[in-house]
């Protein structure tokens, strides 16, 4: 990580208020969906990180916050050394080109009243980057670059497939030359021949255009694919980051141990070791104290349940961090498996 991150979050805090009853209005002490809890993350420049956990851990939540489509409860996100939650709308408006975010349904996030032209060139109106003549031009040559045809500006979303649709969703956030884009689960509801495409296109626009990204997703085969580092949520928290190899081989903290290992194996023999956490996942409007895993950590201790805040990421190497004061019990056991394994391999 470079001494000068291009994206920097510092306690960022997202709360949801749920309004549940008319005392709680009133009184002005309604619970809260606490979506992201103190996050701190930083994303360097031409870097891709991803962030992965289950559904309802705050990864969206955590894009749409940094950018500012969520005004945050807590927290600073610094682009460029700039704070952007101290800019009022029309400054940070400003910033908008520089900052970028892509859908996760190209179905919804595409008006199905305007064209294609329109839809991509939208925010070349409305930053006053081009009109006319220029203006066409510019799309038909953001169409191409993402694959498509230039003729396609003037069909409507509907005319397309879903992958089409995701690349007039990547031309749209590539229209005012963006240097940051939030890739909000962009393959997820995309078929897996599609997904590959699209992934390859994500990569040749970073090289070509020197674009960094935060990739959020719950395939964790994908993310290995396209990321540089990566950060696992859970609960509004991140609990363990580190380059895409410290995660993968092998993975420390018990909760990035259990996401890795519900990875699907393409060998219809393979007996791995499936680690099914017990218990449910916990409400974010009622979270557990102490570390919010421990109600379903298989290596949990008696403390964990009593610290007053989160475990701090613990620095096992410059650029690993694990949230988990325990996760020496899980190197153990990994490394007496692979003696284990040594050992009989050399008997046979």
């Amino acid at each position: 990580m470079s001494a000068d991150p291009l994206i920097e979050i510092d306690g960022l805090t997202k709360h949801y208020s749920t309004d549940e009853g008319l005392l709680d209005r009133i009184i002005g002490d309604p619970s809260s969906v606490k979506a992201v809890d103190g996050v701190d993350l930083e994303i360097a420049e031409g870097e891709t990180l991803g962030l992965v956990g289950e559904s309802g851990c705050g990864k969206s939540s955590l894009g749409r916050t940094m950018l500012g489509l969520e005004e945050p409860t807590d927290g600073s996100v610094y682009y460029d050394g700039q704070d952007l939650t101290e800019l009022s709308s029309a400054e940070l408006r400003d910033y908008r080109k520089d900052l970028q975010f892509v859908f996760q349904n190209p179905f919804a996030s595409l008006n199905p009243r305007l064209t294609v032209s329109d839809i991509v060139g939208e925010a070349l109106d409305v930053h006053g980057l081009a009109s006319g003549t220029e203006r066409e031009e510019r799309v038909e040559e953001l169409l191409e670059t993402v694959g498509l045809q230039a003729s396609h500006a003037s069909r409507y979303p509907h005319e397309f497939s879903g992958g089409q649709r995701q690349r007039i969703g990547i031309a749209r956030a590539l229209a005012v030359d963006p240097e940051f884009i939030v890739c909000d689960e962009p393959v997820s509801a995309l078929d897996v021949s599609v997904q590959a495409q699209i992934l390859n296109l994500l990569e040749d626009l970073q090289e070509e255009f020197g674009l960094s990204y935060l990739f959020i997703a719950h395939d964790l085969s994908v993310v290995e694919h396209i990321a540089d580092r990566i950060a696992v949520m859970y609960l509004g928290e991140i609990v363990e980051v580190g380059e895409t190899e410290e995660i993968f081989s092998p993975p420390y903290h018990p909760y990035t141990r259990s996401l890795l290992s519900a990875i699907p194996e393409p060998d219809p023999l393979w007996e791995g070791d499936r680690i099914i956490l017990e218990g449910t996942v916990p409400s974010p409007i009622d979270p557990p104290s102490g570390c919010k895993f421990h109600t379903r950590c298989p290596i949990a201790h008696e403390e964990c349940s009593e610290w007053d805040d989160h475990p701090e990421l613990e620095n096992v190497s410059d650029t690993h961090g694990i949230g988990c004061p325990f996760h020496e019990e899980i190197e153990e056991e990994v490394g007496s498996a692979a003696d284990s394994t040594g050992t009989e391999s050399t008997a046979d």
